[in-house]
């Protein structure tokens, strides 16, 4: 079976550090960080009090007071860098067939704010069960993708991924499949969290998962530097448009880029550690490689998942040396979660248009917030520390770890006719 080509023709985000695909990649390549002390709700009780907030972000203005109170942020967040990449693609859906366009979306929670609303309001109370009635549709995390289809008119397939931190990588790779495959010429996908609240920071608190550096937020994000001490809490969301090539092409679309392969796979070892020798990252990898026709040689750049966690950054940096061998040391490496943090499971989206964008500008994004090389590293990786670096890149490879051992990988290449 010959699969058709599958090309991303719009782009959208919201990010911690710009609420525009434009403003979040000068936010990138001139190394902006978003973290800073949590305006959200009082922090003072907690072990970590700053994140990575998106900022200046006003739902009442973006939908009305009235439908922005029936959203969940996560969903708030899904719609507006939704509407970015629709606009960004030029879509007119009343000439399209809406039949074949589908919206697969990743989400890790989902409505997380609003399900701890909802219970705190019936704990204060005296039992009675007097709960919203938005509140499962409200929360549920399918209903991100339901709201994009019901504003869009879209009857393609429509679902949601779950698959904590590789969610969207995931929504990416399905969304890929589906159109290469024939069953649909177009697909929203990518994903949005919005976890940033008492429930969101103090879970991930008690795991002893995230950075306290609250002494200075701004560098709390360290991948792969000798002092990182967790990761830094992320909100927001990205929107890719994924369209069969022909399809693009009679409509006169622009073309950022071709996705030409994924990789899926499980680390089958432990709830929330990824394995120590990096088993299932490395397998992900070669499996998206294979998907794509490519050897490690092919690959100019990857985004890693890179977290700034003790643990996680070792485990990927063992899988990349396994997979590329000696191409390690031609190949930049960098973790934007240093500038964003962790969107959890908008990551892979947010991070898969920074690769995009990488790729059409010819532009490294940096890992910053680097002060103490950590001597297991090899120092002859090109971790691509604290400044962006030009290059000529035609492949880049995003990858996409969660809890659970979920693995995710994706390719994209400069397009050719």
């Amino acid at each position: 079976m010959e699969f058709k080509r599958v090309v991303v023709t719009g782009l959208g985000a919201l990010t911690p550090i710009g609420n525009t695909v434009s403003e979040y990649w000068n936010g990138l390549i001139n190394g902006v960080s978003g973290a800073a002390f949590i305006k959200s709700f009082d922090t003072t009780h907690f072990k970590t009090k700053f994140a990575c907030e998106v900022k200046g972000f006003d739902a009442d203005g973006f939908l009305g007071r009235k439908d922005a109170r029936k959203l969940d942020p996560f969903v708030q967040y899904a719609l507006f860098s939704t509407e970015e990449a629709v606009k960004d693609a030029g879509l007119d859906f009343s000439k399209l067939d809406t039949n074949r366009i589908g919206v697969i979306w990743g989400s890790g929670i989902g409505g997380l704010k609003t399900f701890l609303d909802e219970v705190t309001n019936f704990a204060k109370g005296d039992g009675t069960p007097r709960f919203n009635p938005f509140f499962i549709p409200k929360m549920i995390a399918d209903i991100a993708p339901g709201h994009i289809s019901i504003k869009y008119g879209l009857r393609g397939p429509n679902f949601s991924t779950v698959s904590a931190c590789a969610s969207s990588n995931n929504s990416l790779i399905d969304s890929f499949n589906y159109i290469r495959l024939g069953k649909a010429n177009m697909f929203i996908s990518g994903g949005s969290e919005a976890i940033i609240n008492e429930a969101g920071i103090g879970g991930f608190n008690a795991m002893h998962a995230l950075s306290t550096r609250n002494d200075d937020p701004a560098t709390a994000s360290r991948p792969f530097d000798l002092d990182r001490d967790g990761f830094v809490a992320g909100e927001g969301a990205g929107t890719i448009i994924l369209e069969e090539l022909e399809h693009a092409k009679a409509r006169g679309a622009k073309i950022y880029a071709e996705m030409i392969g994924g990789g899926m796979s499980a680390d089958a070892y432990h709830m929330t550690a990824p394995h120590p020798d990096g088993l299932g990252a490395a397998l992900v990898m070669r499996m998206a490689l294979e998907d794509a026709n490519l050897t490690p040689a092919d690959i100019d750049y990857v985004n890693v998942h890179g977290t700034s966690t003790p643990i996680g950054d070792p485990q990927e940096i063992k899988a990349i040396q396994d997979v590329f061998g000696d191409d390690i040391y031609r190949i930049n490496i960098s973790s934007t979660k240093s500038m964003t943090g962790h969107l959890l499971g908008a990551a892979g989206a947010v991070e898969a248009i920074a690769s995009i964008l990488a790729l059409k500008n010819g532009i490294i994004p940096p890992t910053i917030n680097h002060f103490t090389d950590d001597p297991s590293f090899d120092p002859k990786i090109n971790f691509t520390f604290n400044a962006a670096q030009k290059r000529d890149i035609n492949i880049v490879q995003s990858n996409g770890f969660g809890f659970g051992g979920h693995n995710a990988s994706v390719i994209f290449k400069k397009y050719q006719d």
